[in-house]
């Protein structure tokens, strides 16, 4: 590997190495990313995706109360791996292979190099499809939010909202990266983002609501949604460092703490997980609404 590739990369194919060569055995711990930070000198998020490219690879895998391990079957992908030739490069093909990167790797370790490494082709070949990376995003930001088109809305404009921001909540569930790429304030001009911000408007036409007031209903809702999402991938990695979900790294880490706390030792499990934190916020949002718009279509529906 060059010293222009992601610092990552380098990482991840020093860790190969040494699980090729046996000094690290199946079931042998794989350095932490605090370790990995500490060794190589790099953030914690680029630790992070070391790991999670190795775990992609099949050559680690998390085990909970322990950390990160070698896989119990190394298998061939411990081998340099070669570009190979694959579909005649269009467009579609460098979008879809850009989504799939950031969707593993995270959306900072987005790069043309990494997308035409990971195709096996000239990174100048790239440019024939896609004339920068800002385009690229906006591109690859189109093609998700089309995985998000909303069915035939629901009577009550509460439900209707309330479809729109489940859809989106799944749509970052699959995408992670996707909350970081949105913005309300400079929003991405891409027609599945104009569609969708159209579409949610009109749950609220015809309430009696100025334009304003429209926009900023959708725009408080859609933005709670991507504001509580921008932590999905946060939480991964988190999960992937220690090997323990929230609740076990609730029940060792926090738990033994609360006992002079009454209030906080009382919560039962699972109370403080994203779903959970989703839909408690969901629903009160949607009861702020109901009482600007003054509208009983849809009241009680929470």
């Amino acid at each position: 590997m060059d010293g222009t590739e992601p610092p990552y990369l380098r990482i991840v194919a020093e860790l190969r190495r040494r699980i090729a060569a046996g000094r690290l055995r199946p079931g042998d711990r794989v350095p932490s990313t605090r370790q990995i930070v500490q060794e190589w000198g790099v953030a914690m998020a680029t630790a992070s995706k070391v790991l999670t490219t190795l775990r992609q690879e099949g050559l680690v895998r998390a085990v909970p109360g322990i950390g990160t391990v070698v896989a119990d079957t190394v298998t061939e992908a411990v081998a340099p791996r070669r570009p190979t030739l694959g579909p005649e490069l269009t467009r579609e093909r460098v979008v879809r292979a850009a989504i799939g990167i950031a969707d593993v790797e995270g959306l900072a370790t987005l790069s043309m190099r990494r997308i035409a490494t990971g195709l096996g082709v000239a990174v100048m070949s790239l440019y024939r499809y896609v004339a920068s990376k800002e385009e690229l995003l906006m591109l690859m930001t189109d093609a998700v939010l089309a995985e998000g088109a909303l069915p035939e809305p629901p009577p009550g404009w509460r439900a209707w909202m309330e479809l729109a921001a489940r859809t989106q909540w799944a749509l970052y569930h699959r995408h992670p990266w996707l909350a970081q790429a949105a913005s309300f304030t400079r929003p991405l001009p891409t027609p599945n983002a104009m569609v969708q911000a159209e579409r949610a408007m009109r749950a609220v036409d015809g309430l009696g609501l100025d334009p304003v007031t429209m926009v900023h209903i959708y725009a408080t809702v859609a933005n709670y949604v991507r504001g509580t999402a921008i932590n999905l991938e946060a939480e991964a990695e988190a999960a992937q460092e220690t090997g323990m979900t929230d609740q076990e790294w609730i029940d060792s880490e926090l738990l033994p703490r609360m006992e002079e706390f009454p209030l906080l030792s009382k919560i039962p499990p699972n109370s403080l997980d994203l779903d959970t934190l989703f839909e408690f916020g969901l629903r009160r949002l949607l009861d702020g609404l109901e009482v600007l718009i003054g509208d009983s279509d849809g009241r009680g529906d929470g």
